[in-house]
């Protein structure tokens, strides 16, 4: 791969409950701007990300699942300029530390100059770190809570 992004954060919960929280809905409207996947977390299976207002933001496909340990996405934009760069790979993996997880986030594509990879440079700390807040406080971040208006 050409371009890569990776994110390591540690979060006081259990995998099992990280796992959900980066999976269904009811978490990631909370912490990634009222956003919610659609997939049935099975490999092959399509999968995407729904904006509020109906329109689809990402889509791709499960390549891997290893519930609650790791998640491979192929992950192409739909709503902008960057559909045209293709899908690239997203991988979650959750790792047990202590009374902690590690979560690691490596998000690359094989395109040098990728405005995708360099958009989500910008957007996974935020919600990382959004999503990080609502399992060890039970709030998320206020800038995650609601979809950029304009966008």
């Amino acid at each position: 791969m050409s371009e890569r992004f990776v994110y390591v954060t540690y979060i006081r919960t259990t995998p099992e409950k990280l796992w959900d929280a980066l999976t269904k809905p009811e978490f990631t409207r909370a912490y990634w701007c009222e956003t919610w996947q659609e997939c049935d977390w099975k490999a092959g299976s399509p999968w995407r990300i729904m904006i509020p207002d109906g329109r689809v933001a990402d889509s791709g496909e499960v390549l891997e699942i290893d519930g609650p340990h790791r998640l491979v996405l192929s992950w192409r934009n739909e709503f902008t300029e960057m559909n045209a760069e293709g899908y690239s790979r997203a991988t979650f993996e959750l790792e047990p530390v202590g009374d902690t997880v590690k979560l690691t986030v490596t998000h690359e594509m094989e395109q040098e100059g990728s405005k995708l990879i360099a958009g989500v440079s910008k957007g996974w700390p935020h919600i990382l770190s959004s999503l990080k807040s609502l399992l060890e406080t039970g709030k998320a971040l206020e800038e995650t809570a609601r979809w950029p208006a304009g966008r």
